[in-house]
């Protein structure tokens, strides 16, 4: 079973013919209410995939938290580890473009009081850095002895020693890589993806690119999510890695040429 501990949020999304530069103000071309948040996606793309899922987080008592309480289990995803505290729960607003690029405001909400839960039964682990670092901390430390756990490192924050001494897989795009630096590869696998220009996979002291499928990009919004779910599946599955690869590359180019 996959444990995903990670973010939900209710994702404003907006689309306008470009991003606007700082003090201007642009016309929109519409608007979106969306189930996000890089836990809550995550786990929709690893039940997607046929993999079993739980996932740990926090939701306010509000209309967006029963949403995306129902939402995933919807999708099949266990919520019996999805706490209801008394804060927001998690919003983002995004802009996105009429060449599928776009930019977003993210409020932590609920999710700063994001806690673990018990790890009995959980094969694979997917943490991710919208939830605090103490969370995954100890998520980290409480999971069995054979549990794989991965980590993408989104957003780029340091990650600290006791976590990275656990990890198995981290997946970082190519900005939070620069951003990470040496500190991204280490004992584990690293994969960095790379949009369309695929990805390259760390392993062993060796860089192997991996090329992207090529398709007509519709949004970018959310396809690292569905990558790293798709992935974690694939893994937790029994797939080799490179074939878990090859599975995420495929469903998040799918995602990407997809109008939601």
């Amino acid at each position: 079973m996959i444990l995903v501990l990670g973010s939900l949020h209710w994702d404003v999304v907006v689309r306008a013919p470009r991003l606007p530069a700082l003090d201007e103000t642009l016309p929109g071309q519409g608007v979106d209410y969306r189930f996000g948040g890089k836990g809550g996606n995550q786990a929709r793309a690893a039940a997607r995939a046929g993999a079993r899922v739980a996932f740990a987080g926090a939701v306010g008592r509000d209309d967006p938290g029963a949403r995306m309480r129902a939402t995933l289990a919807a999708e099949g995803v266990d919520t019996s580890r999805l706490r209801q505290v008394d804060a927001p729960s998690g919003m983002s607003v995004a802009i996105e473009t009429e060449t599928g690029d776009y930019g977003a405001v993210v409020v932590t909400g609920a999710n700063a009081l994001a806690m673990p839960s018990d790890p009995t039964g959980v094969t694979t682990a997917l943490i991710q850095n919208e939830v605090p670092e103490a969370a995954n901390l100890a998520l980290a430390r409480a999971l069995p002895a054979d549990a794989r756990l991965i980590l993408n490192a989104a957003p780029a924050r340091p990650v600290p020693p006791d976590l990275l001494a656990r990890l198995d897989l981290l997946i970082v795009n190519r900005v939070e890589a620069g951003q990470m630096g040496a500190a991204a590869f280490g004992n584990w696998v690293t994969v960095v993806t790379r949009g369309a220009e695929g990805l390259d996979l760390h392993r062993d002291g060796t860089v192997h690119r991996m090329a992207a499928p090529r398709v007509d990009v519709v949004s970018t919004h959310g396809a690292g999510d569905v990558f790293c779910g798709t992935l974690a599946a694939g893994l937790d599955l029994g797939c080799a890695l490179e074939t878990a690869l090859e599975q995420a590359q495929a469903e998040a180019a799918r995602h990407v040429s997809t109008a939601r």
